[in-house]
């Protein structure tokens, strides 16, 4: 399990409030988190910087 994977899990479960993620790291953490079977629940809201933080919703997004 990388990183991400494990970070998505903590958020899911709720022992982890949000994730930021850098400019850099955004292609690769939006390729695991795409492919999660989550994907919906998860909202991202872009920062000036190209910084995104992806916090969880109970009701999927439409």
């Amino acid at each position: 399990m990388t990183a991400f994977e494990q970070q998505l899990e903590q958020l899911i479960t709720q022992q982890i409030t949000k994730i930021e993620i850098t400019k850099d790291e955004f292609y690769a953490f939006r390729e695991v988190l795409v492919k999660h079977p989550k994907f919906k629940h998860i909202r991202g809201i872009a920062h000036q910087g190209g910084k995104v933080t992806y916090t969880y919703l109970e009701v999927p997004r439409s």
